[in-house]
């Protein structure tokens, strides 16, 4: 056993001397422009293949989204609206900011999983499921207080004067009590889960 051990020390030890040791058939500087050129490769291939998967085009290439969620979204003022502006998928559901936007990428990949194991692949698999996948996504605007919706909305420039009597209610009571966008408005761009049973209130948005 104790050979065994050795022969794993040993082994281990020569690679470690061996990447330490300044390489015989290349300089220094040749080693150093090369990995510099891998590392701008790599990084310009990362970069590329996360904006290829941060589009709308990309979001609705599985049908679970495309027969789901997007129908319902293509009906709200998000999708059209009297001033062209739309917001997309990643526009709500993935942050700008470089670091929290890999961070989501990486949780993404948990959605692959499920996309290849099936889990929502029929409308009926997906109204099961509508609540739980909701909660999650309300719990993530929720930590990062509607960090996306943000984006483009922002209580700091806000012109309640131009705004409605109820929504200057709702917006100041709202600024005073601490409370984030998704607090209020669920169901802004999807249909709400069917909720009585569970929070009567946040199936309407307390609004």
């Amino acid at each position: 056993m104790s050979n065994n051990n050795s022969k794993d020390c040993n082994t281990l030890c020569k690679m470690w001397q061996a990447l330490k040791k300044p390489s015989v058939s290349y300089s220094l500087g040749t080693l150093l422009v090369v990995g510099f050129i891998s590392g701008i490769i790599f990084w310009g291939g990362f970069n590329t293949a996360m904006e290829m998967t941060n589009n709308e085009q990309f979001c609705i290439s599985c049908h679970e989204m495309k027969d789901n969620v997007y129908q319902e979204y293509k009906q709200t003022i998000h999708y059209s609206n009297r001033t062209g502006v739309r917001a997309t998928c990643p526009d709500c559901h993935v942050p700008r900011e470089w670091t929290h936007k890999v961070v989501r990428k990486i949780q993404a990949s948990n959605e692959l999983l499920h996309k290849a194991l099936g889990t929502i692949d029929t409308r009926e698999k997906f109204e099961a499921k509508r609540l739980e996948l909701a909660t999650h996504v309300w719990a993530a605007m929720k930590s990062t207080d509607s960090r996306e919706c943000r984006n483009c909305h922002n209580f700091e420039y806000m012109d309640f004067a131009e705004q409605g009597r109820r929504a200057i209610k709702q917006h100041s009571e709202g600024l005073e009590a601490g409370k984030t966008c998704i607090d209020c408005h669920k169901g802004i761009a999807h249909e709400l889960p069917d909720m009585h049973e569970v929070d009567p209130g946040a199936s309407i948005g307390e609004i």
